[in-house]
């Protein structure tokens, strides 16, 4: 099985609500989680997609 979009973190202001197999990052505001998705987005070489006003995910897409 080739995978072909892969979720590789979640990063959120709001951990109570998320779990599953990504690493989750849990931030104190907006603006560090603005800061951890715009890195993480660089460091995986993923994209990262705004699902909420508190949540990001990195994704990768090949």
């Amino acid at each position: 099985m080739i995978l072909e979009k892969v979720i590789l973190a979640v990063i959120t202001t709001e951990a109570g609500k998320f779990a599953g197999g990504a690493p989750l990052f849990t931030c104190s505001s907006v603006e560090e989680m603005e800061f951890v998705a715009s890195n993480l987005e660089a460091i995986l070489d993923g994209i990262a997609h705004r699902l909420q006003d508190n949540v990001y995910i990195i994704v990768k897409h090949s």
